[in-house]
């Protein structure tokens, strides 16, 4: 647990100032066909400073973590303050004040730490799972992983913070071979907030999901080419989820709207279907505890839920303090740093699309001719909103019934003429915990959402 050297300097602050010691604990385990071939334990932390003078920031960062380096680490970055203003000479006025409590405690307590050997032993159970239910793979990957966040923050104007952030995560692989050779894969990740034995007690309890994963690979390998073009599609909640935050939230965040992003000319525009609305929820969304809450950012602002678009108009953006003073409205806590040497910058927390009316059930038996979309891999899209994902399961969609699977393909489209078309929205969602959104520099976020029927351009053969 950190102890307090931070709080002392309060006093010293004459700037708007974020003194923030943090530790980051990564653990991992990856097992490939049943041999060890990760066994890592990371631990990164110490103290960073940041000082905002007359529209510039100075910012200094230090592995050791003691008194000495505090106070070191906090006059590097004030003597950066003041050269950085020296030279660009903004002369922008002083942050504005965030009102709120004066301190939050941990909101989830720290644990004692877990050794190696029962993420060791965890992957190689669920691998020997894997063999007696898999019968007609090829390979398979487990991997075991457990990351702990420790932040500890004092500000000059804002709220004080000492929050822990758990997330456990385990991944498996599944890869087979079609009957001409070709290989075919699967992913599936598993993840919770909380210590890893406590979240994964026993592997049997992932059995049902290895089977259902299993399955659908075997319904791949034996699947047939998408038809291109523009075609009527369910995408399931993960999907949706997905391109919720890459193709769209990325483009509401405020340092990329200044950027040119395409959300830059679309405030209080429709930008989709009345049936879409868009929050990035803080740490509660529709009455319970979002997957990976987030109380206080790291510039000490009160964490508050972001209406990104709401009835298919585009609401408001994410923002910094910088840049809520910019645009002339009230910061809700979006700025994040994920190591103890990254300066915050503007974050997803736990963004999705609300549920709807419709049932998942229904909006499949309305498609005649078309697909369900069920996960997506890898893929891009940049500032306009454009997107390119690869479809890694999915199937046809036949007079109202699920058909064949088909093999991989990929998504594209403009994400706010994608959300246009959107005319069924169920009326559950799901979230997805097990990333990382790399954007400069990793973060945990979620994103979630419901199932949409829509129009997407899929690809071909």
């Amino acid at each position: 647990m950190l102890q307090d050297f931070l709080s002392t300097h309060k006093a010293d602050f004459k700037d708007h100032t974020e003194l923030r010691a943090q530790v980051n604990t990564s653990k991992r385990v990856a097992m490939l066909a049943g041999n060890m071939v990760g066994n890592t334990q990371v631990e990164i932390g110490g103290v960073s400073a940041r000082v905002f003078r007359s529209g510039t920031y100075g910012f200094a960062s230090g592995a050791e973590y003691s008194p000495e380096s505090v106070k070191a680490v906090l006059s590097a970055a004030t003597q950066n303050a003041v050269f950085m203003d020296t030279n660009i000479n903004k002369g922008q006025p002083p942050l504005p004040h965030v009102e709120g409590p004066d301190k939050v405690g941990l909101k989830t307590p720290i644990f004692e730490d877990i050794p190696q050997s029962i993420l060791i032993d965890y992957a190689r159970a669920l691998d020997e799972l894997i063999v007696k239910k898999c019968k007609n793979i090829s390979s398979r990957t487990v991997v075991a992983d457990a990351l702990y966040i420790e932040k500890l923050l004092t500000v000059s104007d804002g709220t004080d913070s000492h929050l822990f952030q758990p997330r456990a995560m385990v991944y498996a692989w599944l890869t087979a071979e079609t009957s001409d050779g070709i290989p075919v894969e699967l992913f599936k990740s598993f993840s919770g907030v909380g210590r890893f034995d406590e979240f994964f007690k026993d592997p049997a309890t992932l059995e049902e999901e290895i089977e259902k994963l299993y399955k659908a690979l075997m319904d791949k390998r034996g699947g047939v080419y998408a038809q291109a073009g523009l075609r009527k599609c369910v995408l399931h909640p993960d999907l949706a989820g997905m391109l919720s935050h890459e193709a769209v939230g990325h483009t509401v965040e405020a340092d990329l709207v200044l950027g040119g992003s395409v959300a830059a000319h679309n405030l209080n525009k429709q930008v989709a279907s009345t049936l879409v609305s868009m929050t990035d929820f803080a740490h509660t969304a529709l009455g319970k505890p979002c997957p990976l809450p987030v109380y206080v950012d790291d510039e000490g602002t009160p964490a508050e839920d972001a209406i990104l678009i709401e009835n298919g108009i585009l609401k408001g953006y994410m923002h910094s303090r910088e840049s809520a003073q910019t645009f002339g409205v009230k910061p809700q806590g979006n700025a994040r740093a994920f190591e103890f040497s990254h300066s915050p910058i503007i974050r997803m927390r736990n963004t999705a699309i609300l549920p709807g009316k419709d049932k998942l059930e229904d909006m499949i038996a309305s498609v005649d001719d078309g697909y369900y979309l069920v996960k997506t891999g890898n893929g891009q899209a940049d500032s306009t909103g454009e997107f390119m994902f690869s479809v890694d399961l999915g199937y046809e969609i036949k007079n109202g019934k699920i058909g064949k699977a088909i093999r991989e393909t990929t998504i594209s489209g403009m994400a706010f003429e994608m959300l246009k078309t959107v005319d069924m929205v169920s009326d559950d969602m799901s979230w997805e915990i097990s990333g990382f959104c790399g954007k400069s520099q990793p973060m945990t976020t979620s994103m979630g959402g419901p199932a949409l029927r829509c129009e997407m351009n899929i690809g071909g053969r």
